[in-house]
């Protein structure tokens, strides 16, 4: 199989497996609900423990995050993959998992799914990035501010976390940042609301937005 057709394959797995929508399955198993209409509309998590319970949200989580790590991990099994392609299949789960075909290409915003796909890539940065979203989500409370600064920080992680004296090869730098981007551009509207300081603060006793 040539080289274009390998990446093709892969990255249309990726999304595949990126566009599962556990979270819309897991809030109508939990609690009879769709989610999209619940809260901020949203497939994530954090509004999936507010529709249907902490339980449905934590097994979301961990889900969605995985996706993120299968996507990777299953590239790794292609024949002679390198890092850049592996970056590559990470991205194309977090696009599935974004933009999934089977909801009119209206997702989640991926800080899970991109969790796991770092997971895969380059654990050390992954457990950086999520020691920093723990930290600013417990000293504000506003996930989404945790999302972006895990978000924001994740391509200078895996720069310096990647291996003991090496840089990342080109193809995971830009791969890493272009999930951050996306992860970023995913949260514009919480951007908006933390700015006008109308964020709601995280508590699974409402259904704000997130």
């Amino acid at each position: 199989m040539s080289s274009p057709a390998r990446v093709v394959l892969v990255l249309c797995a990726a999304y595949l497996v990126g566009s599962l929508p556990f979270g819309l399955l897991l809030s109508k198993l939990f609690a009879g609900t769709d989610v999209r209409r619940v809260g901020s509309g949203n497939i994530g998590a954090t509004n999936v423990a507010r529709a249907a319970g902490p339980l449905a949200g934590i097994l979301t989580l961990l889900l969605d995050a995985g996706k993120g790590w299968l996507a990777v991990w299953l590239a790794a099994r292609s024949a002679n993959p390198g890092a850049g392609l592996l970056a590559l299949a990470g991205l194309g789960a977090l696009l599935g998992h974004c933009f999934p075909v089977w909801l009119g290409f209206k997702g989640g915003k991926g800080v899970a799914t991109a969790a796991g796909v770092f997971l895969a890539l380059c654990p050390a940065a992954a457990g950086a990035a999520v020691a920093l979203f723990l930290l600013v989500v417990g000293f504000w409370r506003y996930v989404s501010l945790g999302s972006l600064a895990a978000a924001a920080a994740m391509p200078l992680l895996v720069y310096l976390l990647w291996a003991p004296h090496f840089a990342p090869p080109a193809g995971v730098t830009g791969g890493a940042l272009a999930i951050a981007g996306l992860v970023i551009f995913q949260h514009r509207a919480n951007m908006g609301r933390l700015a006008r300081g109308e964020e709601p603060r995280f508590s699974l006793a409402k259904r704000g937005q997130t």
